[in-house]
């Protein structure tokens, strides 16, 4: 066990922390591994559509309109968690909206959410 302090947003930790393995000289190489990402969001399909877009990364906690329901400018659509805070998605116009997420999908920054048309 080596034990180490750690400094996080000014507050000092030790840890101790387990060696694994037989041989503590040398340094045994890791082969990094493909981990697989969730897919990118459906990219929209109505035509000149005005495209509702993620502010930052986050998951889809609720879904609050349906495929084909009018909406109104600044009506909630969405609600996206980022660092553990819900955010409402708002419509940014009036018109009907089609929904090009799911519940509980994980989005990247500038992933197309919906389209209002």
């Amino acid at each position: 066990m080596r034990n180490f302090i750690i400094t996080v947003d000014g507050k000092q930790y030790e840890v101790g922390v387990e060696e694994v393995g037989g041989n503590e000289t040398a340094a045994t190489p890791v082969t990094p591994k493909a981990i697989p990402l969730a897919a990118p969001a459906p990219a929209a399909t109505v035509g000149n559509g005005t495209k509702v877009v993620s502010p930052f990364p986050g998951l889809i906690k609720n879904v609050l309109v349906q495929n084909g329901q009018k909406v109104k400018k600044d009506q909630p659509i969405l609600v996206l968690e980022a660092m553990k805070m819900d955010n409402d998605i708002t419509a940014p116009c009036d018109g009907t909206v089609t929904v090009n997420v799911v519940k509980g999908a994980n989005v990247e920054s500038d992933a197309v959410l919906a389209v209002i048309s």
